[in-house]
């Protein structure tokens, strides 16, 4: 009778465990290579990595996934839909998700059927998964012309800030300029005029009027860098960084001659970066990749290991698949940055 007990035990545990085996699987279903996605962000909160970007709504709005590993992904969830008289019907882009003062706020572009002109608004919530309220007056930035991608900066003395795109297609010249301004306590509103801090052109690494994605990030030395998109001279989507010459947003913003991410001949384009720290304290930078889909390949995101110098970021030199002349270029272009550091 123990025997038969004991046997009956067994099974029940081994079904137990293959259940629990089997929810775990099911619950995060998606290899990340099969996540169609651009513009990641992600968000690292108790546990688990919560990822926002463009094309993980199911339909009008914004969607996000969540994983434990950064590898398999749960099925999309919808974290806002448009409700009745809500401003927005298209260019549902780049929503970014910031846990701040104990909530979570979306910021997240869409285009107003009022102007006509694409902006960001902002959105709140009790959990990283929705659903997000509308708190903001519909766009944020300003409202006669097409301004993109806001993210949001704490600066050390607690002044929140968004860092925004004026976006080329309203600039007089075809060419995106970079723009900052200071938030409400309750982000809200901008409490200051917008500042233009630089534009897409003469850099020696861009060859292009975009100017997308912009992430700030202060190095462990107080450097305050700003990751943002363009394409590369030698062509393709790419990710290019400034550092302000006094730590400070509203700073004079000084390029880094060479970008932190292109195509080479062993990795795809790529762009509209983000970094966070993993729970095992890596830092690691998202970005999506390719730029488009051609029936064959989609816009999936990869993640890289960075190093931060104190000075500056880079991507771990495992990491790093350029070729020769990228390696000699390399060289030069710390160079030429290390004397420029000295002087800021």
């Amino acid at each position: 009778m123990k025997k038969v007990i004991s046997l009956l035990l067994i099974v029940v545990m081994l079904v137990c465990g293959c259940v629990l085996h089997s929810s775990a699987e099911e619950s995060y279903p998606v290899k990340r290579e099969d996540l169609r996605i651009r513009d990641p962000f992600v968000l690292a909160y108790d546990g688990k990595y919560y990822m926002y970007g463009t094309c993980l709504s199911q339909g009008e709005g914004y969607g996000c996934v969540v994983s434990e590993d950064l590898e398999n992904w749960s099925e999309n969830i919808q974290i806002f839909s448009p409700f009745e008289g809500f401003d927005g019907y298209a260019d549902y882009w780049a929503p970014e998700c910031h846990y701040y003062n104990g909530s979570f706020y979306l910021f997240a572009t869409y285009r107003s059927r009022l102007t006509e002109k694409r902006g960001t608004a902002v959105f709140k919530s009790d959990s990283p998964t929705g659903p997000f309220t509308l708190i903001s007056d519909g766009h944020i930035t300003p409202k006669d012309i097409d301004c993109i991608d806001g993210t949001l900066y704490v600066d050390d003395n607690g002044q929140p800030w968004m860092a925004y795109v004026n976006e080329w297609t309203s600039t007089y010249d075809n060419y995106g300029e970079m723009a900052v301004a200071k938030l409400s306590d309750d982000l809200t509103h901008f409490v200051s005029e917008p500042k233009m801090i630089f534009r897409a052109n003469k850099h020696i690494w861009t060859n292009g009027g975009i100017t997308d994605g912009p992430f700030l990030y202060k190095t462990s030395k107080g450097r305050l860098v700003m990751l943002w998109s363009n394409h590369a001279r030698s062509g393709g989507y790419a990710v290019g960084y400034a550092v302000s010459d006094n730590g400070e947003v509203d700073g004079n913003w000084i390029q880094h001659p060479q970008a932190l991410y292109k195509r080479t001949k062993t990795q795809a384009e790529g762009g509209h970066a983000m970094l966070f720290e993993t729970f095992d304290g890596k830092l690691t930078m998202a970005l999506h990749t390719p730029n488009g889909s051609d029936g064959e390949t989609f816009e999936h995101v990869e993640f890289f290991e960075m190093e931060d110098t104190g000075r500056l970021i880079r991507v771990e030199e495992k990491e790093f698949l350029g070729c020769i002349k990228d390696l000699l270029n390399k060289v030069i272009y710390n160079i030429y940055f290390f004397v420029l550091g000295i002087v800021i």
